[in-house]
């Protein structure tokens, strides 16, 4: 007589590897032990988004040729993408990088600008079988609908998509799993809402969760970030039920040393053909411009000049945290600017009360702000850093405290704090990141698909742009 034994899948998932292919190596060896150890045909492998992080040499040079390149080794059954993919790559070379991908694309709540259908290269939901056993796939990336609708897409609401898509999966399949780059909030409440979803695996933010979360059963996993981490989820119905469930989940940290030839060799092929593409020279300066992150320089003035042409505001605020280093004087390559000015920022203008401008200005004086750390919201630096402005005139007095703004002059006429100002800023403070008055601004107007680095490419070539960055805004 023979035993009834249980139906198992394993499920192996990554998120929020962020680009750093340090890490991928060691993931691809990890992935391929524990597929062996579970048996091929019982295992899936999924991405949970933000693979590609244009931070890195390696995307930034092949825009995102060197993930996709990275995920087909690897083995991925399905991704799904997150906001680092669609924000930051470009609609069509993110096409062009996908069209070479050996898996689908799995995104619920991203459609094209006339709202018909996905992009060509992204499905709603899959049906995979293993070991004879039907696991519906779904997923869903966060919805920035103002950046989205800048750049030709139609974001709509993630909760109700992925209800939609477990509707039409749970009839016809045996496990819905969720692919989540929504954040953990919104994973509980999917978890909440949504009947009939067996697993959902998030990204987005970070969190690291060593066991599931159980929400009327539903199960939440989320393997932290950067590729320090791989998820493991079990998920088996014994022969006497008549559903499956999760029965064990965890993370299985991942040791540098590891060692994947064919992933480790396509990254080094990838480094190389991308520092070869930033070569190329954009600019050739007479003097070097100097970064300080305690006080006004040279660099960050520059920075906050190139915003305000961009932007054609009155006047610029961005913080000199977003420069990794000072540039040389000489020629000066995409590289170059790529590896002091690394974050994903994009411009944008808002209105902004003198009042508000102040306080941010009084804020950037003092050590607790230009030595604060930043993380998230693409900001890629190490410190906030002082403050950078272009049309203002700042005098101020040295204190320890708040109330050493003296005086705010805009092209020599004294601020009125109850003044609405046009200000060319970063994205990054509009979500109350850092200076968190800055966030107060009305009628935002996000410029996308520039960064803050392509600005500084622009003004590199633009005739003065040197000299006047080294005109004092700020003094005592």
């Amino acid at each position: 007589m023979n035993q009834m034994v249980n139906e198992k899948i394993t499920i192996l998932h990554t998120n929020d590897i962020h680009s750093h292919f340090e890490m991928m190596s060691a993931n691809a060896a990890v992935i391929s032990r524990e597929r062996k150890a579970a048996g091929e045909d019982s295992v899936i492998v999924l991405d949970i988004g933000d693979h590609m992080d244009r931070a890195a040499v390696e995307t930034e040079g092949t825009m995102g040729q060197a993930n996709v390149d990275v995920i087909n080794l690897t083995g991925y059954d399905a991704i799904t993408i997150g906001n680092n993919e669609g924000l930051t790559v470009p609609l069509k070379a993110l096409e062009v990088a996908y069209a070479g991908l050996q898996c689908p694309v799995v995104c619920c709540n991203i459609f094209e600008e006339d709202g018909s259908n996905p992009p060509v290269w992204m499905k709603e939901h899959i049906i995979l079988e293993k070991n004879g056993i039907k696991i519906g796939i779904t997923g869903a990336t966060a919805a920035f609908e103002s950046f989205y609708t800048l750049l030709g897409w139609d974001s709509r609401d993630p909760i109700k998509s992925i209800a939609r898509q477990v509707q039409l999966l749970r009839e016809q399949v045996d496990v819905v799993i969720v692919m989540s780059h929504l954040g953990i909030k919104a994973d509980k409440m999917m978890a909440e809402q949504i009947s009939g979803i067996d697993l959902i695996l998030g990204g987005h933010t970070h969190h690291l969760l060593e066991e599931p979360l159980f929400i009327q059963g539903t199960a939440i996993c989320g393997a932290g970030k950067f590729g320090n981490y791989v998820g493991k989820v079990v998920i088996e119905r014994h022969p006497a039920q008549d559903r499956f469930t999760v029965t064990s989940g965890g993370c299985i940290p991942v040791d540098r040393t590891e060692f994947d030839p064919r992933v480790e060799s396509a990254v080094l092929f990838h480094r190389e053909q991308a520092i070869e593409h930033l070569k190329e020279t954009v600019a050739v300066t007479d003097r070097d411009l100097e970064i300080r992150y305690d006080q006004e320089s040279s660099f960050a003035n520059l920075l906050a000049q190139a915003v305000r042409h961009h932007t054609k505001a009155d006047i610029a605020i961005v913080n000199a945290g977003q420069l990794l280093g000072s540039l040389p004087a000489g020629e000066i390559s995409m590289g170059m600017i790529h590896s002091v000015c690394p974050s994903p920022i994009n411009p944008c203008v808002v209105k902004l009360s003198g009042a508000h401008i102040v306080q941010a200005l009084e804020e950037s004086l003092l050590p607790d702000f230009y030595h604060k750390q930043i993380t998230g919201f693409g900001f890629r630096g190490k410190v906030l850093g002082v403050l950078a402005v272009d049309g203002l005139e700042v005098i101020f007095k040295e204190g320890s405290s708040y109330h050493n703004i003296v005086q705010v002059s805009v092209h020599g006429v004294p601020m009125e704090k109850d003044r609405l100002y046009n200000v060319g800023t970063l994205d990054m403070f509009t979500f109350k990141v850092g200076y968190e008055s800055l966030a107060e601004g009305q009628d935002i107007i996000y410029m996308l698909p520039e960064f803050i680095r392509d600005l500084l490419r622009q003004e590199l070539s633009r005739p003065g742009a040197l000299e006047e960055s080294f005109l004092p805004r700020w003094s005592f």
